[in-house]
């Protein structure tokens, strides 16, 4: 979140700040306030702070003395000013300074929210160009991208953002490879095939995949150099276990979404190939062409039973639908297999929506089974064991490792400044990926968790200890008394004061 801090010699301009504005729709939170400059400058060098509002005329330091001052500390300050003097000398030099906006009392609470967006587009942007390290542009790059593949970001942003991060994506043909490993190599191998091919980029999904796209220019003569260089990637990392699965040439800018989802859906194959080099989409296409050949699986009455988790109903279409696959004509074993095998992958293309990380290994002990099978019989029960285990484990709410160990920090550092980054760079993952995972496994953002999580906190310290509201605020996590003051009334209903006056 970005951090205000607020200073005005009279306490009811503070106090109206915190209650006027909804900070958190902004992604704010006010981090301390002070009544007059010099008490303003000695915390703002130990608060972390992006945006400085503060009234001019005020005693012992006035606000032009503080903005100068505070620039010296935090060069990158955003300053607004709030003041209840129209005097165009003022106006001059705060301008001089290098100020967002002046405004006068009494405050117009729309043109202070419209300051306030403007200013928080103006540090992105800032960030963005100047302020990254290498490690926050990959991210950004990859939520650009992945938006991208997915469909979920509009043209005229996807064309700033290339720009800004230098994206190639004016190509007339494109490619999605998707590489599956828990190798840490990888990563190194395609960040130099990047910086050697103009045309590829890659990203890491929301998955832990990795996803590298080729853009062509001609399809026919650059597929057989792409996959070359990902058997150079492979090469590199030759102790290595790596699945490479490719998805289907696509034309651009219609079919951008198209290329990816083949790539994830051909990495599923793997488990029942002999071993290959690499999965193509191509010649998935074709398997799965000639099982519907043999059977058609009516996939929505399966879908409709997995969100309902109903294990029961669910054995009862395969028992009904394998009955019918054994009384049609001229059936052969491996059309029994291929139906097996494309229930389970839908199944998982389906959990990408519906809390997958409660079964990761759902595909693969399955398949490994299905493989294995016998008989007709076995393969039934191998089916139902995987599918009737990924319904208990959706139903018993078990969360994926990553996500009981995030839990399992914020419960215990709750009162610490906790961030996707710092905990994403412990899990050697990208803070984009866990953050979605979080939300996906939770039902709530990180920070809508951590918030409530700490107002609960607070709420058994007011039951139970005679502690003042300014040092519960501090004992669970918050920086700011009114910050944390809002937080209790938005997930209690109640003022932390009337809340202990109710006990």
């Amino acid at each position: 979140m970005y951090k205000v801090f607020v200073v005005d010699d009279e306490p009811f301009i503070i106090e109206g700040l915190y209650d006027a504005v909804d900070w958190p729709r902004f992604d704010i939170e006010i981090v301390g306030n002070a009544e007059n400059g010099k008490l303003a400058l000695e915390k703002l060098k130990d608060l972390p702070v992006d945006i400085l509002i503060t009234d001019i005329s005020m005693p012992v330091m006035t606000g032009l003395e503080l903005i100068a001052e505070a620039r010296k500390i935090k060069p990158e300050l955003k300053v607004i000013i709030l003041s209840g003097f129209d005097d165009f000398a003022y106006l001059k030099e705060a301008m001089r300074l290098g100020i967002e906006n002046y405004l006068l009392k009494p405050i117009n609470l729309k043109e202070l929210e419209e300051t306030l967006s403007g200013t928080i587009e103006k540090i992105n942007a800032s960030r963005a160009s100047y302020a990254l390290d290498e490690y926050d542009i990959s991210i950004l790059r990859s939520n650009i991208l992945h938006r991208w593949l997915t469909g979920k970001i509009e043209p005229e942003e996807l064309s700033e953002r290339a720009s800004l991060l230098g994206l190639r994506l004016d190509q007339p043909y494109m490619m999605v490879s998707v590489l599956r490993t828990q190798s840490a190599k990888v990563e190194q191998a395609l960040i130099q095939l990047v910086e050697n091919e103009d045309n590829v980029l890659y990203l890491v999904d929301y998955d832990g995949d990795f996803v590298v796209i080729f853009t062509m220019d001609d399809s026919e003569a650059e597929k057989p150099r792409a996959i070359r260089l990902l058997q150079q990637v492979r090469e590199q990392c030759f102790e290595e276990d790596i699945c490479i699965s490719l998805g289907s040439v696509e034309t651009l800018p219609e079919h951008n979404t198209d290329s990816y989802r083949h790539a994830k859906e051909a990495q599923e194959y793997f488990l029942v190939l002999e071993q290959p080099s690499y999965v193509d989409y191509v010649d998935i296409k074709e398997r799965k062409e000639e099982a519907s050949r043999s059977f058609s699986l009516h996939w929505p009455d399966y879908a409709k039973d997995i969100a309902a988790r109903d294990k029961q109903e669910l054995f009862n279409k395969i028992d009904s639908d394998y009955e019918r696959l054994r009384n049609t004509p001229g059936i052969v074993p491996s059309a029994l297999q291929s139906f097996a095998v494309e229930l389970i992958i839908r199944f998982k293309m389906e959990l990408s929506d519906i809390q997958y990380g409660a079964a990761p290994d759902f595909v693969k002990n399955t398949l490994t089974r299905i493989m294995e099978s016998a008989s007709i019989d076995d393969l039934i029960a191998a089916v139902k064991e995987g599918i009737g285990g990924l319904v208990d484990s959706l139903n018993s709410d078990i969360k994926s490792p990553v996500i009981q160990q995030t839990l399992h920090h914020i419960h215990q550092s709750y009162n610490e400044d906790l961030s996707l980054k710092v905990l994403a760079g412990q899990y050697h993952i990208h803070p984009v990926y866990l953050g979605h995972l979080f939300h996906k496994e939770t039902g709530e953002s990180f920070t809508e968790y951590i918030n409530r999580y700490r107002i609960e906190k607070a709420k058994e310290l007011l039951r139970t200890t005679s502690l003042k509201v300014q040092e519960i605020s501090r004992e669970v996590g918050y920086w700011e008394t009114g910050y944390f003051y809002k937080q209790f009334k938005k997930y209690v209903g109640l003022s932390p004061r009337d809340f202990k006056g109710l006990l």
